[in-house]
């Protein structure tokens, strides 16, 4: 959570950040995720690990991104995580 209030004071501000993350705490479809194991595989940007171990141990389907550190996972083949782009995760909402 650290990590998207320091992004989103970035480049909103920090009463925006705090709104946000208060949304976020308390939506009913905010999920708490223990994680078990680092699989450590970006290393270009270490703080991005997380995100890849919180999608493996809630075996999420996507992550959604525009980071290009996540794309060393298109080459991963264990734990199979897929990444894709805001274009196509808003298709794949539109869709359902």
């Amino acid at each position: 959570m650290n990590e998207y209030v320091e992004i989103l004071q970035r480049v909103t501000n920090e009463t925006y950040a705090s709104l946000v993350l208060e949304v976020i705490l308390n939506n009913p479809n905010t999920l708490f995720i223990d994680i078990f194991y680092k699989f450590n595989l970006i290393t270009a940007d270490p703080d991005d690990n997380k995100f890849i171990d919180c999608a493996v141990a809630a075996q999420a389907k996507y992550i959604v991104t525009e980071d290009h550190h996540y794309n060393v996972l298109h080459e991963v083949e264990f734990p199979k995580v897929d990444i894709i782009g805001l274009d196509k995760a808003m298709k794949i909402i539109n869709n359902k």
